[in-house]
């Protein structure tokens, strides 16, 4: 039997970051479930219209144990970009991929506990050195997905047709040829109650 979990999210989505203590308690629990972690560029368009409103905030606070600095929350009015986070996880899914988890997690504390907006190449140099990456120089482009990061998007959205949600995040469970979406929002404020809902799936199908 072969288990994956998929990681629907975007580095600058607070539901994202809301989110990911759960894939890091699936990841540390159940080693044996292969993780998947697609950004999904949401916040790529560059355009200035991607503003994220102080009562999606406190939804995620109130439904969540998540923080969110008071630099991050001064800067709700601009818009965002994830255009480089984007291109970097891609780029670390592809070639180093027992690194992935732990650099977005830093990321996320970067940008919503430092509120640094991870949009200029500057912005990531010091999480890059954290984690000695060699990060080709393509990868550090803050106008235009790479290749990698838009044949991803792609396949992010044939995956939504077949789930039928475009909803970020979204954690898909895959269990040989079967497909359960998870909905998270059941276990926000208790990552380990996803843990033992993978388990009774993996259950019905071992």
């Amino acid at each position: 039997m072969a288990a994956e979990l998929f990681f629907i999210y975007d580095s600058h989505c607070p539901w994202s970051y809301a989110a990911t203590p759960l894939v890091n308690a699936v990841n540390q629990a159940l080693p044996e479930v292969a993780l998947n972690l697609w950004h999904c560029a949401y916040f790529s368009d560059a355009d200035g219209e991607n503003i994220i409103t102080k009562q999606q905030i406190a939804q995620v606070k109130e439904l969540s144990s998540v923080n969110f600095s008071p630099d991050y929350m001064s800067k709700l009015s601009q818009g965002k970009d994830s255009t480089l986070c984007a291109n970097l996880m891609t780029w670390a899914v592809g070639k180093t991929p027992q690194q992935a988890l732990g650099l977005l997690n830093a990321l996320q504390t970067a940008h919503f506990s430092a509120g640094n907006d991870l949009s200029e190449p500057a912005d990531l140099s010091d999480i890059i050195d954290e984690f000695k990456l060699s990060v080709p120089a393509k990868v550090i482009n803050k106008t235009k997905l790479t290749t990698d990061a838009a044949a991803q998007v792609h396949e992010i959205y044939a995956l939504q047709d077949i789930i039928g949600t475009q909803a970020i995040p979204a954690l898909l469970l895959a269990i040989d040829d079967e497909l359960i979406l998870l909905n998270h929002n059941f276990y926000l404020e208790d990552p380990n109650a996803i843990i033992d809902a993978i388990k009774l799936e993996l259950n019905k199908y071992s």
